[in-house]
């Protein structure tokens, strides 16, 4: 057999790896950062600071003391302060005893109570402040779009007799006026009273003049976006890619194939696609079970291929400000905490599939997904992944950062901390649930369809 038959596969393999490793290491670098600046500010002296488990590949040792290393394990890090026994924080007993009583406060087991939780907390904090931070700077550079739509630019669609312009303002489709950008439920109902059809009639101002102009479907079956770990991610399509038909009846419009697709109970569907070269061709394609978020905080099962739509044509943008992004990105990573708590006791409640966790194989197909759509992309989960990432690490279990705070809202309580005996026993207890997650997310990654 050539071995030149899986380069291909081994690129794509080498790439995910690559995706991954850097998505977990900017997420981790900042997390730890988190602990390491604001023990720092709080007095608190941090001996190690590792990106990386395993051999020490390089290191130097600041002003302050602080042994900054790259461990050859690319897979989490850790900083070590002083009277730390490990990487997760436990007591040095032997260390603490040989501490001078000055030298007490430097060290996480000696600081007041508001410092330690202060550090604790910041590698959370700093994750869910990397999510905004990189909402905003997406948001600010794509923009938003115009209010009243307008024309950017016409996409490539198997449509004849389109004399819709860039530049043009929309006024009307089909007699139908267009709403707001900002009336979500206006637009939603455009679509489902337009015609099924390939080419409408719009009407639109150009030039300051109102024209009569014909154009193609308003929400075409154009793939925009291909979802990772989707049924559509593993075939032949690819962004730009236009559905004509499904089982060989013709489509115009993507609520057709949302419909067809919904309705199909997972049976394999034959589509046809028209690519912007000219070149048509078929694919065979089962639709896969879904479960969704849901604005009430719920979820529903639907049948998806994962493909994401969009309109007939790239809409005319304008600048979105800074104080605007920050707060479209705060209510980002608010939603994203808010789906994945529910997704959480919507597995442990039995409601949706246990197989919606993801170990680290999963997480690295998608990281190696979306770094082959873009750096846009790719950027974007990193913010994902990162308040994903600190959401985790508040959880109330001992190893984790939660686990921690707990113990510290405990000695906030009771005037006096758990004793070292008790914080062994939970710490132990914490870490078996911690290593068992990631067994059963790694099966998940395994067997799960």
């Amino acid at each position: 057999m050539d071995i030149l038959t899986f380069l291909p596969q081994f690129g794509n393999i080498f790439m995910t790896l690559l995706a991954f490793v850097v998505a977990l290491s900017v997420i981790v670098a900042v997390h730890e950062y988190g602990h390491y600046i604001v023990g720092r500010w709080s007095g608190i002296k941090a001996e190690v600071f590792s990106l990386g488990f395993g051999p020490v590949l390089f290191s130097r040792v600041d002003r302050h003391g602080t042994r900054w290393q790259l461990a050859a394990l690319p897979f989490g890090g850790f900083v070590k302060f002083l009277g730390d026994a490990d990487a997760a924080s436990g007591k040095d007993a032997a260390a603490m005893a040989a501490i001078s009583p000055e030298q007490l406060r430097q060290t996480m087991h000696g600081a007041p109570l508001w410092a330690r939780a202060a550090t604790v907390a910041a590698g959370p904090v700093f994750n869910f402040i990397l999510s905004i931070l990189v909402f905003s700077a997406v948001m600010m550079t794509q923009g938003k779009t115009a209010d009243p739509l307008s024309v950017g630019a016409l996409k490539p669609l198997p449509v004849e007799g389109v004399t819709l312009e860039p530049g043009d303002r929309i006024l009307a489709i089909e007699g139908i006026t267009m709403p707001g950008m900002d009336e979500d439920e206006g637009f939603d109902d455009l679509i489902d009273e337009l015609p099924v059809r390939a080419l409408l009639d719009y009407e639109v101002e150009r030039e300051g003049r109102r024209l009569a102009a014909k154009g193609p479907q308003l929400m075409p079956p154009l793939i925009s976006g291909l979802a990772p770990q989707s049924a559509a991610y593993a075939s032949a399509m690819q962004p730009g890619d236009v559905i004509t038909a499904i089982n060989g009846a013709p489509v115009v419009a993507f609520s057709e194939l949302k419909d067809v697709v919904e309705s199909s109970n997972g049976a394999e569907l034959s589509l046809t696609l028209w690519r912007p070269d000219g070149e048509a061709f078929d694919v065979a394609i089962s639709p896969r079970r879904v479960d969704e978020p849901q604005p009430d905080g719920g979820f529903k099962t639907e049948w998806r291929i994962g493909i994401a739509g969009g309109l007939a044509f790239e809409p005319a943008k304008e600048t979105l400000g800074p104080v605007e992004a920050v707060g479209n990105a705060v209510v980002q990573t608010g939603q994203i905490v808010q789906s994945s708590v529910s997704g959480l006791y919507h597995m442990v409640t039995g409601a949706i599939s246990s197989c919606n966790m993801s170990g680290p194989i999963g997480i690295a197909q998608v990281s190696g997904a979306m770094a082959s759509q873009g750096a846009e992309s790719f950027i974007w989960f990193i913010a994902v992944l990162s308040t994903a990432v600190g959401l985790l690490n508040l959880f109330p279990v001992p190893v984790l950062d939660g686990g921690h705070l707990v113990f510290y809202a405990y000695e906030a309580m009771t005037g006096r901390p758990p004793s070292d005996r008790a914080l062994r026993v939970l710490m132990t207890i914490g870490l078996t649930v911690v290593l068992s997650l990631m067994v059963f997310a790694l099966f998940n990654d395994i067997f799960c369809p």
